[in-house]
């Protein structure tokens, strides 16, 4: 029996196909093809930079699906479908929507796939596979199994080796679609399991792909703990609250963290209050400078995250949030068009307030383009706020910007390799803001 893994792309340019040239390991394929038998024949093909070959022979196909790739992965499904292949999707945007993507497959895995995979494989073999597999959220996830890296090699992944501690975050950010997938719950692996499985690969530069890293502080600090042996560089997501814990921050320096991704959201204490987002609440309204001057006293190089379109927001506000992003000189930003994920509770008052744009599937609508406003805001037009959001990622990753920010002496220039990092780095994502503004999903027009 033969098994193929696909990862979609998110869809093409205007007039070519988009190769994505910051891509990373899809973590999640490998953990599949860890959970598959072996004795069944496990392939992968990456849809970001290489051909699927619908004609090659296979027994049944699995697809990932985000949001954002979900039309593309259903081009990709009816094209093994048409060829009277089986296919199978999971992932984030499963579980959100669970009745529509059922619609485009043979099967669907609604949740963490560990505890039915094996079943599911067994099912199809002995002709019963069944239409939809709804397993318990596993309390710890990933246990025993190690990640089949082999499947990576010679596509071309950025060299950042991609693994987790933990899944979910116990917040309920009102936008989140995390939140709704593990019902603001977080689950953490043991950590001698991570230990074995860092072991078992080469790389000393990791990435936890955690949705929040430090949502449990003493959990974390283990980790931590037990990485400091090891002597590794590696970087995380993680939440604001973590500051105010002296001993996590301690051993997160020491056990080799570089920085984290950190969601900012917004620098106007009205939004945070929109958005449920807790642990940003700052009581001084002192525009996060305490927060910031300790993650530079901690040396951590930050990947601040914005999201912008918030009922508050003005061009204005939003401009002053670029604004204010460069003149902290933080390592990496994002500027995100605050998107109605299906299911969450932002895309429901959208929903009931009638501001959904695109009938209300932006995922799946042939007008869509990646990073356009899919929703009315209160003190703009839609078009106004793509642009402005666009306008801040430009700025933001100018030759200009990248220049003077790299002189901040206690983050982006606090070693050599952090300084490396930072000129690696941020001239590669400056080449993505721009390919990736206004592409098409999926890889047909609604001529083909």
């Amino acid at each position: 029996m033969k098994l193929t893994l696909i990862k979609p792309n998110i869809g093409r340019r205007e007039h070519s196909l988009y190769v994505d040239e910051a891509r990373m390991e899809p973590l999640q394929l490998g953990i599949l093809a860890a959970l598959t038998p072996r004795d069944i024949e496990v392939v992968m093909y990456d849809d970001r930079m290489e051909p699927i070959p619908y004609d090659e022979p296979t027994d049944i196909v699995a697809i990932t699906v985000e949001t954002f790739t979900a039309r593309r992965a259903y081009e990709i499904s009816n094209e093994f479908r048409s060829r009277g292949v089986k296919t199978v999707m999971g992932g984030m945007h499963a579980m959100l929507i669970p009745k529509e993507v059922e619609e485009h497959c043979d099967c669907v895995i609604v949740g963490d796939a560990e505890p039915v995979w094996e079943i599911m494989l067994k099912d199809f073999q002995d002709g019963c596979l069944k239409k939809r597999y709804e397993p318990e959220q596993p309390h710890c996830p990933q246990m025993n199994v190690i990640t089949r890296r082999d499947i990576f090699e010679g596509k071309g992944y950025l060299p950042i080796t991609l693994l987790q501690f933990s899944r979910g975050c116990s917040h309920s950010c009102n936008f989140c679609a995390s939140s709704v997938y593990f019902k603001a719950h977080h689950y953490c692996r043991p950590v001698e399991e991570v230990i074995k499985e860092i072991k078992s690969q080469k790389r000393k530069l990791l990435f936890f792909v955690d949705d929040n890293i430090v949502c449990n502080h003493e959990k974390a600090k283990e980790l931590f703990r037990a990485l400091i042996p090891l002597k590794l560089h590696w970087v995380s997501q993680g939440s604001m609250d973590m500051l105010g814990d002296k001993e996590l921050m301690e051993l997160m320096v020491k056990s080799g963290c570089l920085g984290l991704v950190i969601g900012f959201e917004s620098i106007s204490s009205a939004c945070i209050a929109e958005m449920n987002k807790n642990t940003n609440k700052n009581p001084s309204n002192d525009l996060y400078k305490s927060q910031i001057e300790q993650l530079r006293k901690w040396g951590l190089q930050t990947w601040a995250a914005f999201t912008v379109g918030h009922d508050s927001d003005t061009i204005e506000s939003i401009r002053a949030t670029c604004d204010f992003a460069i003149k902290n000189k933080f390592t990496f930003a994002a500027f995100n068009i605050l998107m109605p994920y299906p299911n969450t509770p932002f895309y429901e008052k959208m929903k009931k307030e009638g501001r959904l744009l695109y009938d209300g599937k932006w995922w799946l609508h042939e007008e869509y383009r990646f990073n356009y406003a899919s929703i009315v805001p209160k003190n703009m037009t839609p078009d106004e706020l793509t642009e402005i959001s666009f306008d801040c990622r430009r700025r933001f990753n100018s030759p200009i910007s990248i220049l003077k920010r790299a002189l901040e002496p206690r983050t982006n220039m606090r070693t050599p390799y952090r300084f490396a990092t930072y000129l690696i780095y941020n001239p590669l994502f400056r080449k993505e803001v721009f390919k990736k503004q206004g592409m098409r999903f999926g890889m047909k027009t609604g001529e083909d």
